[in-house]
């Protein structure tokens, strides 16, 4: 198995043997709301969300194996505020969603987030582990 450190806040790693998927790791204290972008048709990116996660719980984003290299995850806490983010602008809704598009967020009714880039090296499975974050 592989692990990384990506800025102090999440793992990433790579398990041979494992079903064929994508899931989440809540190692930190706080429940986490999980939305999830991945490539969707020609350059349009889809994003989904919601998935709850509780401390010391796991989620399966996505049960099929993995098509891409790079997929881009956004976590709250209940209080709506950011405990994973990066800098890639993606489309997300208060409530359940699927959004196909990545622009004019605002414009079409949506909420605009900055995902994190989750790189997979071409795995066809992938766990994230989301940590406590640094005091």
């Amino acid at each position: 198995m592989r692990c990384a450190a990506l800025a102090g806040s999440i793992l990433l790693a790579g398990a041979a043997g494992a079903a064929a998927e994508l899931r989440l790791c809540n190692q930190s204290f706080e429940v986490l709301n999980v939305a999830l972008a991945e490539p969707g048709e020609g350059q349009a990116f889809l994003t989904r969300g919601w998935w709850r996660v509780a401390p010391n719980q796991c989620a399966t984003l996505q049960r099929e194996s993995l098509g891409s290299r790079y997929y881009y995850v956004f976590a709250t806490d209940v209080f709506g505020n950011d405990v994973l983010a990066g800098s890639i602008p993606m489309c997300v809704a208060p409530r359940r969603f699927e959004i196909s598009g990545q622009q004019d967020c605002l414009l079409r009714g949506y909420l605009d987030a900055r995902f994190a880039e989750i790189d997979t090296g071409m795995q066809s499975s992938w766990t994230i582990f989301v940590t406590p974050r640094p005091n």
